[in-house]
């Protein structure tokens, strides 16, 4: 009925000379929106040419990507405006099926072959989902979307903290951290977002090699908390012989140091070197104070070797140079780089050349 109703009015135009154009047949098709594909998940992991709708918008990622909401973040790439009625995300999560022997990254989220899906607590080598529970969790597919927390500009989202260190110690927050980038506001803010990304992932990486993942807050060998007090400095060591002892992201050690880390900072570690071990945004600090002024075995700071572009080898000769870099210790060398690798490809930049000092 609706075509024949058309069809007389078209005719009844032409015959009084009205009907100037032929009308749009595809006016009401173009009218519509492209259907919103599964809504966006904020704790889903999504890799390049994968796709979720958010705010009424179709999006598709670049990169690797999680918990940055489309809309707010390079990551995505706007796909246009969607409406109508969104795919329940039970049926339609777009993750990929679990495959034995490929590699997967703390966040990874599987199909795996009774239709269940998974999420990888731990990096682990393809090991079976409902077998390795250390390795996995059950993992509700669509769950409803959070927005995520604000950053305080930081290169690294906490979810992408928490994907790097998920065994880490619950001294080691991100709140700590990022309380403490204001000691030091160059870090991770110079230069191009590449540069920014890579001495995020570069500190990190360090950090993770000198606490085996955020896991130690201080020196493990206990035997050796007498010998970091330097008695010739003029200063002494106020806190006692055996109170200078490794702590920290970075495991602050020496009387000497303390003194020059405090100084800094405008904290007292001379006198209460406890601070870096009870702290965490002072324990972060330590660890950023010597990656942005000390050069140690090395010829410049962590911070400058990354932002000069001098590569990622320059830091950890900058940090034990004197014991793992030259050939001395080449397994050290490679953990950090392993870790190096790991994180930049999580905040989906590359990692630049000279990896090895």
């Amino acid at each position: 009925m609706l075509r024949q109703r058309i069809m007389a009015a078209l005719a009844a135009l032409a015959v009084t000379g009205v009907l100037a154009v032929a009308l749009p047949m595809a006016s009401a098709s173009s009218a519509a929106a492209a259907a919103c594909v599964t809504a966006w998940n904020s704790s889903a992991v999504y890799t390049n040419g994968m796709t979720a709708s958010h705010n009424g918008r179709n999006w598709s990622a670049k990169w690797w990507t999680q918990n940055e909401a489309p809309g707010t973040a390079d990551v995505w790439a706007d796909q246009g405006a969607c409406g109508g009625t969104t795919p329940p995300p039970s049926g339609n999560c777009n993750h990929p099926n679990w495959a034995a022997g490929t590699w997967y990254a703390a966040g990874s989220i599987v199909k795996y072959t009774n239709g269940q899906y998974y999420r990888a607590k731990n990096e682990n080598p393809g090991y079976d989902p409902v077998i390795s529970t250390w390795y996995w969790e059950p993992y509700t597919c669509g769950t409803t979307p959070t927005d995520p927390p604000p950053t305080s500009g930081f290169v690294v989202s906490q979810a992408q903290f928490n994907q790097m260190f998920p065994n880490r110690n619950s001294f080691y927050t991100y709140s700590g951290l990022t309380a403490a980038l204001s000691a030091y506001p160059g870090f991770a803010k110079t230069g191009s977002d590449t540069i920014r990304k890579q001495e995020a992932a570069a500190f990190l990486a360090n950090v993770n090699h000198e606490t085996g993942g955020l896991v130690h807050v201080v020196e493990q060998n206990t035997a050796n908390y007498p010998h970091y007090c330097d008695a010739s400095q003029p200063y002494g060591c106020p806190a006692g012989q055996a109170a200078y002892y490794g702590r920290g992201p970075i495991q602050l050690s020496w009387n000497f140091n303390y003194k020059a880390a405090g100084d800094a900072l405008g904290i007292n570690l001379l006198g209460n070197p406890y601070l870096v071990q009870n702290d965490a945004a002072v324990a972060w600090k330590t660890a950023l104070w010597y990656w942005n002024t000390q050069n140690g075995p090395g010829t410049m700071t962590p911070h400058n070797a990354m932002i000069n572009s001098r590569g990622f080898g320059e830091t950890i000769r900058s940090i034990n140079g004197s014991l793992e870099c030259n050939g001395r210790n080449p397994a050290q060398v490679q953990s950090r780089i392993n870790a190096y690798q790991r994180f930049v490809q999580i905040l989906g930049t590359t990692p630049g050349g000279n990896l090895s000092c």
